[in-house]
Parts: C-alpha cells; structure tokens; sequence
C-alpha cells in the first residue's frame, strides 16, 4: 500500500465552505399539507411567499391539502383531447361545411374535374 497523503472528498485548491456570518438566510416558516392516505408532508417557505392551496405528496403523488381532516380528494385528469375536438370548440357545424366544400373545391380544381 502506498504512503500517500490524500485528503479525501477534497481536491486541490478547493475553497472552504462559506462562513455563516457572511450571509443571513430569509425568513422562512412551516407549512403542513396531508394528502388523502394521511401522509404529511412539511415545507419550508419563505415568510413573505404566497401559501398554495395544493401541494402534490411526494409519497403517494395525490394532491395534498392544508387541512388536515380535509384532505382534497383525487384530481381528476383532463380527458385527452384530439385535434377535431379543439377545431369543433372554435367552429360551428356551418363554418366547418363551408370549410370543406371550399377544401374538396379546391382539390377537385386542382385535378381537374371541375
């Protein structure tokens, strides 16, 4: 076995940690949300931050809530969405027809059988 000195964990030129007394953490306080399979989860936020409502449980994943007898309950996903579904919220059936007949007008132009 080699007689080396290694320091480990440290390399050279490395800085030492900075001091405490050349920086002041902000003031912080505790926030407690529970989720619905009765875990609790603490988070520290700053003073002066606005609180939200919901905090997903970094155990379960359910949404969490600051009320500890009244957890929320499980969020309801957002069915997916294909695209006619978004064309048929911004278009009525009319402005769709007229849509299509000028579409299959074009197409009928362009091979010749208008």
């Amino acid at each position: 076995m080699p007689s080396v000195n290694i320091i480990r964990g440290a390399r050279v030129g490395s800085t030492p940690e900075r001091p405490a007394e050349r920086y002041q953490l902000a003031p912080r306080r505790a926030v407690t949300y529970w989720c619905r399979n009765g875990h609790a989860t603490q988070i520290r936020m700053a003073s002066d931050a606005d609180v939200p409502a919901l905090w997903d449980c970094p155990r379960c994943g359910l949404p969490a809530g600051r009320d500890a007898d009244n957890p929320p309950g499980r969020a309801r996903p957002e069915p997916y969405k294909t695209h006619l579904a978004y064309v048929k919220e911004r278009r009525s059936d009319a402005e769709g027809e007229a849509i299509l007949a000028e579409a299959l007008a074009a197409l009928r132009r362009r091979r010749g059988r208008d």
